[in-house]
Formats: C-alpha cells, sequence, structure tokens
C-alpha cells in the first residue's frame, strides 16, 4: 500500500475501527533496536494514521459472543474499574514489534478504563502456560494472548475453559476451535505477505533468476507455516528459474539470523537472494553478508517482513528490496473485539488486517510521516 495513501485513508479509519469492528465481527527474538538518521521518532510511533485496519467489511455468519462461547460464560463490564483482564505477552520487548503490541494494549487499556494484568513469557512456552494460570489465579476474568507456539498452550488454554475465562488471541493463533477453546483470531494474513514477499524478490533478481535462502521463523507456530508455504507455493507457481537453495530456521531472532547466514554463505556460495521471514532475521543476515565481503541490496537481494523501523530504513538506503509490514498495534480492535464479545454483535473467528508494503518507492516518506514502529 502507498504510504500517502494510508495516510488519507487510516486516520478516517481510526475514528471508524469500532464500527468497522462492529460490522466485520472479529474478524521475535532479539533486537538492535532502531538506528539514527531521518525516521519515526518515538512519539510518532503511536501515529493514529498508522493504526490496524480490518482488511474485509463484511462478517461471515454470526459472531462468538459470551452466552455461545464454550456453552457460555458470565458477562462482564471490562470498562467497570473492577474486571481484571489478563494479557500474556509471548516476547521480549525488546524487540520493537513486542515493544509495540505491549504498548498498544496498555494505552488501549488506560483509555478505557481497563484493569489490566501482564505477563511477559520471553519465549519460553511454558512460562507462558504459568504466566497464564497465574493470572487466572490473580483473578483474570477474560485473557488477551499473544501465543509464543500455536499449538503448546493446551494447559492454559484447558484452565480457562474450565473456569469458563474466554481468551482472545492476537498475531498468532492456537490450536483448539473458535468459540469453544478461544474466543478469535486477530492479526495479518501471513501467507499472503510471504506471497508478496516472493513477487518482490522476483523484480528485484530479473524475474526470479535467484538462488534463494530462507531463514524461518520459529518452528511450531502457524506464522512460520505461512510464511514459509505461501513464499514456496509462489515461487513455484509464477517464477520457474527461482531455485530455493536452503531454508533453516533463524528462530525470529537476529543473532540466530546472522548465525544461519553466515553458515549458509559458505556451504552456498551461489546465494544471490534472501528472503526472512521477520525483520530481525534480516537484520542479522545483511551483518553476516557484509562480514562474508558482499553487499547487502546489490550483491544480495534482501526481501524480509514485520516492518520495524531499522529495516524500512535499509529499505529506504537500498540494503533491502522492500519489508512487509506487519502491524502490531492490536490495542483498539483487541478490546472493541472484547466489547462486541459481550454485547450483541458478536466476533468473528478471525479478524486479518491490513499490513502495509515498504519499497524503494516510499519507504522514507512512511519513515517521515510516522507509519513505522
Amino acid at each position: 500500500m502507498n504510504a500517502s495513501l494510508r495516510v488519507k485513508s487510516l486516520t478516517a479509519a481510526v475514528l471508524a475501527a469500532g464500527l468497522c469492528l462492529a460490522v466485520t465481527g472479529c474478524t521475535k527474538s532479539e533486537s538492535s533496536g532502531s538506528g539514527g538518521g531521518s525516521g519515526s521518532s518515538t512519539a510518532s510511533k503511536d501515529n493514529a494514521a498508522a493504526s490496524q485496519q480490518v482488511a474485509s467489511p463484511s462478517a461471515a455468519g454470526p459472531g462468538c459472543t459470551y452466552k455461545t462461547y464454550g456453552g457460555g460464560v458470565p458477562k462482564l463490564d471490562i470498562t467497570d474499574g473492577k474486571t481484571v483482564v489478563g494479557f500474556s505477552q509471548s516476547e521480549s520487548t525488546s524487540n520493537p514489534f513486542r515493544a509495540t503490541e505491549t504498548r498498544s494494549i496498555e494505552q488501549e487499556a488506560k483509555k478505557l478504563g481497563v484493569k489490566l494484568i501482564q505477563r511477559n513469557a520471553n519465549a519460553d512456552v511454558n512460562a507462558q502456560n504459568s504466566q497464564i494460570e497465574d493470572m487466572i489465579a490473580q483473578g483474570a476474568k477474560v485473557l488477551i494472548v499473544a501465543p509464543e507456539n500455536s499449538d503448546g498452550l493446551g494447559p492454559a488454554l484447558a484452565k480457562a475453559k474450565s473456569a469458563k475465562i474466554p481468551v482472545l488471541t492476537i498475531d498468532r493463533t492456537v490450536g483448539g476451535s473458535a468459540c469453544a477453546d478461544f474466543m478469535a483470531f486477530i492479526g495479518s494474513d501471513f501467507y499472503h505477505q510471504a506471497q508478496v514477499a516472493a513477487d518482490d524478490l522476483a523484480a528485484a533478481t530479473n524475474g526470479g533468476d535467484a538462488h534463494v535462502a530462507i531463514l524461518t521463523g520459529t518452528p511450531g507456530n502457524n506464522v512460520t507455516t505461512d510464511r514459509t508455504k505461501g513464499f514456496k507455493d509462489r515461487a513455484g507457481a509464477k517464477y520457474p528459474k527461482m531455485r530455493i537453495v536452503a531454508s533453516q530456521t533463524g528462530n525470529f531472532a537476529q543473532t540466530d539470523g546472522q548465525k544461519v547466514m553466515e553458515q549458509l554463505l559458505q556451504s552456498h556460495s551461489d546465494i544471490n537472494a534472501v528472503y526472512a521471514e521477520n525483520d530481525e532475521m534480516a537484520l542479522g543476515a545483511i551483518q553476516a553478508i557484509r562480514s562474508a565481503g558482499k553487499t547487502p541490496g546489490k550483491g544480495i537481494k534482501v526481501v524480509s517482513i514485520d516492518g520495524i523501523e531499522q529495516a524500512v530504513k535499509n529499505v529506504a538506503g537500498g540494503l533491502m528490496v522492500s519489508d512487509i509490514e506487519t502491524n502490531p498495534r492490536f490495542g483498539p480492535l483487541a478490546f472493541q473485539a472484547l466489547r462486541d464479545f459481550y454485547g450483541t454483535t458478536g466476533v468473528q473467528s478471525k479478524v486479518i488486517i491490513k499490513d502495509g508494503h515498504f519499497t524503494t518507492g516510499n519507504a522514507q516518506q512512511a519513515l517521515d510521516q510516522g507509519l513505522v514502529y
């Protein structure tokens, strides 16, 4: 999406976010931080024009409400200043995505007068299970969960279900059934993000004449699965000259991404393109490319996903081909989903959000307008 168009459309969307969600229903990692130079400031990271929008304008069937969730749960007023809402963050807020996500939840809770408690699992799914159970013991009556692992939260979900405590998942899915084991999922279309990444890399390598290394995310979650499959499916269907010569996990972490990229460059000297499934790994890959005496952006083309400030600066500076945004500002949509759940509108099983697309043609403008986190 062109950054200038986002400025025109997103401001109105912020005011209409509640209405949009009511119409649609409900529908990692280490970081070096963002570098210097021109671009967004700390204040601009909360620019209203950068807020999440729902991608689809229509609902698909009746939404899930407190009356239908798991056979029925107590009705709550989350804004009464007494009802405790628990927020479980999966990973360290040293990662700009997680920091922005957490800040968005905190700010919206404060705005609405919600009594919020929170925990951070620091990339440990066992700790996340324990922390969710601890928040239940501390009196949480509804939970917002950013899962570390899509398949590993069974114990915590079972505990919440037995206590009739509904769970809203954001940015990653969990196992189970919507409106039974969890309320709904709010997040990006990760498969489509990967398709865009494949298109961008093909355009930058003479129609896909490339030997590609894929840095995959942490195993066991839907983000990694979808971002890997989406890229491979697109490459196989549209770009016969594009060869994936290596695919290895960098665990959504910068240090791991750098180490893996160093190894891949030693074993595959023909690599001339990199698809990183998040920006942290892309930053590590760029360091590895430089250490190997090669030039990111010229000798080796790099495409990534997330849209953190430093990565978008790299796009603007020519070190990366493009960066597909994953918008982490979940607060307004998450709390609107809870209000709809306890109201009459209900929430759909999936809320798919719109994400930006940063290229050399619009990256600097997006930075200047504060659309980047």
